[in-house]
């Protein structure tokens, strides 16, 4: 398990040195490989960087604290019901990204301005039923079928949440969101976008640079610099 806390730890620093922090907001989970039916989760009371070994709760899909010494966020359902729902995700991402949250109130679809935009080709669901808080299991049940087999979807005027094999994929999906955003925010800027990526070629785009290395090597350059 320490290694599993480990590379929780290590996502957390990621996503906060890379602006995704939101003072003790924001939440990262990893399923146990040995326990599939429960997973490591950030606790509540703390920023994203700074999750230990002494301080990550273990958590069932019930959404029941059943390890450590910390408090469990509220949030615990958008986890517990994307694991459940997902058997093949084995990391679940929910943050505050300013800049999706603030390209969501537009209610326009995201497009390719950018190589981000390419990673969500296939679509991005939005979350809409509610902006509060998802704090029940039925509001977990909910978000994660809007989710449905995509990668990423944003919680309207609320954030962002991935789901992926790995951590580092569910990372990289979380910076990338979050870029392909302020990418078309700027554009929106300056007018509009008028030239975007023809669909079908962000979509061949994304299935030839979404590849296991990449995540790992972009989490892992982040990660360098966060000890610079």
């Amino acid at each position: 398990m320490d290694k599993q806390k480990k590379l929780l730890a290590d996502a957390g620093r990621v996503l906060a040195h890379e602006g995704q922090g939101d003072y003790v907001a924001g939440h990262v989970s990893l399923r146990l490989p040995d326990a599939p039916e429960n997973f490591l989760m950030k606790p509540a009371g703390m920023g994203l960087e700074e999750m230990t070994d002494e301080n990550i709760i273990t958590v069932d899909l019930e959404g029941k604290k059943i390890g450590g010494a910390f408090g469990r966020h509220n949030e615990v359902f958008i986890h517990s019901e994307v694991l459940r729902a997902r058997p093949d995700c084995n990391a679940v991402v929910h943050t505050h990204a300013i800049y999706a949250v603030v390209f969501s109130s537009l209610g326009k679809p995201l497009q390719a301005v950018s190589n981000d935009g390419a990673f969500f080709a296939g679509g991005l669901p939005v979350f809409d039923e509610t902006t509060e808080l998802i704090v029940d299991q039925a509001r977990g049940k909910a978000v994660a079928r809007t989710l449905g087999a995509h990668g990423a979807l944003i919680l309207r005027n609320h954030g962002i949440v991935t789901a992926a094999p790995t951590m580092e994929q569910a990372v990289f999906l979380a910076l990338k969101l979050n870029q392909a955003c302020q990418a078309q925010m700027m554009a929106e800027w300056a007018g509009g976008p008028k030239l975007v990526g023809d669909p079908e070629q962000a979509r061949a785009k994304s299935a030839y640079v979404a590849r296991p290395d990449m995540f790992k090597n972009t989490f892992d350059y982040v990660l360098r610099r966060c000890k610079d």
